[in-house]
C-alpha cells in the first residue's frame, strides 16, 4: 500500500500547501536562467508551420455536461493569455507563467481535474486540454520541448483529433508545467480560436527554411499488469523538407506509458504482463 500524502490525511492543510507550493513554483522560474515569453502581438506572423483542432466538448467523461461548459469558459479564459504570443529567439514558453492571472478579473468555474489521483472537479479544471493541444503543436516546430508530464491514468476516452496517442501534457500549478525553448533564431508565435464546437491552434513563424513535421506511433501494446491495463507506445518525429519527404529524418522521441481507466474495445489485444 503506497503511503498517504499529508493533505489525504489532513485535508484541512490543502489549501496551505497548495499555496505554499504555487509561491515557490514561480519563484523558481524568476531566480532561474530562462527568459520567458510575454509579449502579443495580434498581427499574424508570416508563416504558418502547423494548425490543428480539437472538439471542445467531450460527451465520454461519465460527468454532467455542464462541466464541460465550465470547461471552455476556463479554457478561453486561458486562451486570451496565449493567443498571439511571441516565443522570441533563446526565450521559453512556459504555459503557468504565460496564463498566470487570466481568471484575475473573471474567476474560473469547476470543471474536471485529477487531485490525489482522484478525478473530481475544481475551479479552472479542464485546462490539460490546452496544454495537449499546445503540445501536440510544438512537436510540428523546432521549439524544444524542456517540460512535459504525461498523464498517468486516461479516466475516459479522448475526444478526436488528428493527435496521435501518448502526446498529452498533464498541466498542475505548483507541480507540473509544459515549457518550450526557442533555441533558433526565428521567431514563434502561438494563435488559438475557437469555433461552435472545436479549439483550433496554430503556430506561426517568422521565416519558412522549408522544413515540416510528422508524428506518428509505433510499437503500441496494451498491458495487464497488477490487475490494471496499461497502454504503451512509441512516439516518433519525422523532419523533411517541405515537398520532399524522401529525405526525412526521423527519430524516437519518448516511450509513453499510462494507465487505461476505462474499458478497451472489444478484442483489444492485451498483453499479460511485460511492462516496460
Amino acid at each position: 500500500m503506497s503511503r498517504k500524502r499529508l493533505t489525504e490525511v489532513f485535508p484541512q492543510l490543502a489549501p496551505l500547501r497548495r499555496k505554499e507550493k504555487t509561491y515557490f513554483f514561480y519563484w523558481k522560474m524568476k531566480h532561474d536562467s530562462n527568459v520567458y515569453s510575454k509579449i502579443q502581438q495580434q498581427d499574424d506572423l508570416p508563416v504558418e508551420l502547423f494548425k490543428t483542432a480539437c472538439p471542445m466538448y467531450n460527451h465520454d467523461t461519465g460527468f454532467d455536461m455542464k462541466y464541460q461548459e465550465n470547461k471552455v469558459f476556463n479554457l478561453k479564459l486561458a486562451a486570451a493569455k496565449l493567443d498571439g504570443l511571441l516565443i522570441r529567439p533563446y526565450e521559453t514558453f512556459s504555459f503557468f507563467k504565460t496564463i498566470k492571472g487570466a481568471d484575475e478579473e473573471t474567476p474560473y468555474k469547476d470543471g474536471l481535474t485529477v487531485i490525489n489521483g482522484k478525478l473530481t472537479t475544481a475551479p479552472g479544471g479542464g485546462m490539460c486540454q490546452l496544454s495537449n493541444l499546445l503540445f501536440w503543436a510544438f512537436l510540428h516546430t523546432p521549439l524544444n520541448v524542456t517540460e512535459r508530464h504525461g498523464h498517468a491514468v486516461k479516466d475516459f476516452p479522448e475526444p478526436d483529433s488528428d493527435a496521435v496517442k501518448g502526446v498529452d501534457a498533464t498541466v498542475a500549478e505548483g507541480w507540473l508545467d509544459l515549457k518550450a525553448r526557442n533555441d533558433s533564431s526565428d521567431v514563434y508565435q502561438i494563435r488559438i480560436e475557437f469555433t461552435d464546437t472545436d479549439i483550433i491552434c496554430r503556430i506561426l513563424c517568422s521565416s519558412d527554411e522549408g522544413y515540416r513535421y510528422g508524428v506518428a506511433n509505433c510499437n503500441l501494446n496494451y498491458v495487464s499488469e497488477n490487475h490494471r491495463i496499461y497502454e504503451q507506445v512509441d512516439v516518433l518525429q519525422t523532419r523533411y523538407l517541405n515537398g520532399h519527404p524522401e529525405n526525412a529524418y526521423r527519430r524516437v522521441l519518448y516511450r509513453n506509458t499510462c494507465e487505461i481507466g476505462y474499458p478497451l474495445p472489444e478484442g483489444t489485444a492485451v498483453m499479460q504482463g511485460g511492462l516496460l
